[in-house]
């Protein structure tokens, strides 16, 4: 009998595995998001919507304490955060929302997906999901939006945290003068395209399945017109500089966390966040070394453990 079992359970195993190869030659992104809703879940959090006037926000939700908000960046989803969410869900309540337009959020065709058109939707988001006095943290282009809204709601955020981030002037290099000349990197056809473009986020890149970037430039391709426009929106100097202009107005402690080696936002954006911080009671920075333009998948541990000093520092 139980010899009979035992091979039972070897063809169900057999089969198994032939069907795991299977998905991923014939439908690599069943694997994708079957690996994604596996590391939520390990991270303690719920998917959750809400529909906030003519945007459905899609959210990750978990943890207890205190609460903190994460913002990703261009061409990104709340995804990018999940590997430090385990760390901080055991001591914060986290929220980590689909930007609109962006991920599992919708869009509205002929909208503007600008930063200040972001930051007024994410005040109708906090609101409807009832986040108030948060531990607000903005990566690249989320973190132009977390500041421009810490901003105007300075009551509503007790600490900022700004990583990486797009709206602030910083030393020309190789991107900025491809974005001035037009040109948008995070757009690819192929293998290739997707390599050159991470190569550009990251100090090593990830080794991807070959049939797993192809779900990647289906997206990319997919999304173009929305990726392309919104490019094109960043890039005008009032959206560029967005977050530049409002830094006197930041009035609660600041962290500015920056990878030594960004080429995407130097490292130059920094100094320019320090200077002009004029009204913030408590500046913060940090630079971590090995990583490009992001830290919170390439230094999970290093970044979480800055993140958690700082806002215990000021609670």
């Amino acid at each position: 009998m139980l010899v009979r079992r035992l091979k039972f359970l070897g063809i169900i195993a057999g089969l198994a595995i032939v069907g795991l190869g299977g998905s991923y030659l014939v439908a690599p992104q069943l694997l994708l998001k079957g690996h994604v809703a596996w590391e939520a879940m390990n991270a303690q959090l719920e998917t959750r919507s809400v529909q906030v006037g003519d945007t459905n926000w899609v959210y990750y939700e978990g943890g207890q304490g205190p609460t903190i908000v994460l913002l990703h960046g261009f061409a990104a989803n709340k995804d990018v955060w999940l590997k430090v969410a385990p760390i901080l869900t055991p001591h914060f309540h986290v929220i980590i929302p689909d930007l609109p337009g962006w991920g599992e959020s919708s869009r509205v065709a002929g909208a503007s997906y600008n930063i200040d058109s972001q930051a007024a939707r994410l005040s109708n988001f906090l609101d409807a999901v009832n986040a108030h006095h948060i531990l607000l943290v903005g990566h690249s282009m989320g973190g132009a939006i977390a500041g421009v809204y810490a901003s105007e709601h300075p009551d509503n955020v007790i600490e900022l945290a700004l990583v990486d981030s797009l709206g602030l002037k910083f030393k020309e290099n190789d991107f900025a003068k491809e974005a001035l000349a037009g040109t948008d990197p995070f757009i690819f056809n192929d293998r290739a395209g997707f390599e050159r473009a991470t190569s550009l986020a990251f100090e090593n890149v990830p080794n991807i399945p070959g049939r797993f970037i192809d779900v990647f430039v289906k997206d990319n391709i997919k999304n173009r017109a929305f990726i392309e426009s919104t490019f094109k929106e960043l890039r005008d100097n009032s959206q560029a500089l967005a977050l530049q202009d409002r830094l006197d107005k930041l009035t609660m402690p600041v962290l500015g966390l920056w990878c030594h080696d960004d080429k995407i936002i130097d490292i130059s954006a920094l100094d320019t966040l320090r200077d002009g911080l004029t009204h913030s009671p408590a500046i913060s920075t940090s630079i971590i070394n090995g990583c490009n333009h992001m830290p919170q998948m390439e230094k999970p541990q290093q970044f979480t453990q800055i993140l958690t000093n700082f806002a215990l520092a000021h609670q």
